[in-house]
């Protein structure tokens, strides 16, 4: 199967077999060309997915060792994201499903990012069912998964998603773009109980939702002083702004971690899944390791390397391809897909 991802701004492509093997995964960045805007510009991510997607899929073919004759099945992230740069993506497929004659399979990039942690576990052990956690710069939301495909969000962030909160306090900080790894850089230095921000809904356990907003404006007035005061903020040593960075990273990272405790004991599962960009960070995963001593639950947790946007995570084309679940021709993107949460 060849595998398509140009949800957001990275243009990815992979070819996967029937066990889930990863024969390529080819990953171009867009990194560089949104950091001066401190965050993703959609007519700019469209564009380069124009410029990238043939050579990345060539090189992905080539990664292989296979041509295009050798395949079996096209896959394409259909949604959610960005409308242009999503229509890249499944434009591309859809001409080589239509040319080469192949079924075409839409892919969920929510359900993608929960599947990446079934491709590291043993062949014929399941992931499912499970309580999963996406956590990235578009997204924060907590899902019950009953099976790889069939999933049901119980609940999601209110204003601005984990990911989105690192790109904006790395910003504030006088820290580069993409926020999340210079965020966790400049707090390796500096302490995490320096500042005592506020972590949103974390003592409610029937409440699932996020909300960042409320810890971002606390950075802000920490950085540049309370609005109409006269007293001017401290000084902005390197010091300083790694004790921020620190208690900025420790307030997100146990919001996501009692949350999804909560969501655990509400849902009686014993399996924690947890995909997207900010699952890379390493205090997040310590965190999670201890989460699984302290409750006895299992927790998996996507490899680094399928944590930001990529195609290989789209093997989840082979769940539904197996299910009959073909896409005509004529389909479209699903940019604002909205899952129903549970009352």
């Amino acid at each position: 199967m060849l595998a398509i991802e140009s949800s957001c701004d990275e243009t990815a492509a992979a070819v996967i077999d029937e066990q889930y093997r990863v024969r390529s995964s080819i990953v171009a960045s867009q990194a560089a060309l949104h950091a001066r805007f401190a965050g993703v510009v959609p007519e700019i991510a469209s564009r380069a997915h124009l410029e990238r997607i043939l050579p990345v899929i060539d090189e992905a073919l080539a990664m292989a060792g296979c041509t295009l004759q050798d395949l079996s099945v096209i896959a394409a992230v259909t949604g959610p994201g960005l409308v242009g740069s999503l229509l890249v993506g499944l434009t591309a497929a859809k001409t080589l499903a239509w040319t080469l004659g192949l079924p075409l399979v839409g892919v969920d990039h929510i359900e993608a990012h929960l599947f990446a942690c079934q491709m590291s576990l043993p062949p014929g052990e399941s992931a499912f069912p499970a309580v999963g956690l996406v956590v990235s710069g578009g997204h924060s939301n907590l899902y019950e998964c009953r099976s790889a495909t069939d999933i049901e969000l119980l609940g999601s962030t209110l204003d601005d998603a984990a990911g989105e909160a690192f790109d904006k306090a790395a910003s504030v900080l006088g820290l580069s773009y993409p926020g999340g790894p210079a965020i966790e850089a400049a707090a390796a230095s500096g302490r995490s109980d320096a500042f005592a921000f506020p972590r949103s809904f974390i003592k409610e356990p029937q409440r699932l939702e996020f909300s960042f907003s409320g810890l971002k404006t606390s950075l802000l007035y920490e950085v540049r002083g309370l609005p109409g005061s006269t007293v001017n903020p401290p000084e902005l040593t390197s010091q300083r702004i790694a004790d921020l960075a620190a208690s900025f990273q420790q307030a997100v990272v146990d919001v996501l971690i009692e949350k999804s405790r909560h969501a655990l004991r509400l849902t009686g599962h014993k399996r924690l899944l947890v995909g997207g960009g900010v699952a890379a960070n390493t205090l997040l995963r310590e965190r999670l390791r201890e989460l699984s001593r302290t409750d006895g639950i299992q927790t998996i947790v996507s490899e680094k390397s399928y944590c930001t946007d990529n195609a290989a995570m789209a093997a989840i084309g082979w769940e539904h391809f197996r299910r009959g679940n073909v896409l005509p021709l004529g389909a479209d993107v699903r940019p604002g897909l909205v899952r129903k949460a549970r009352n």
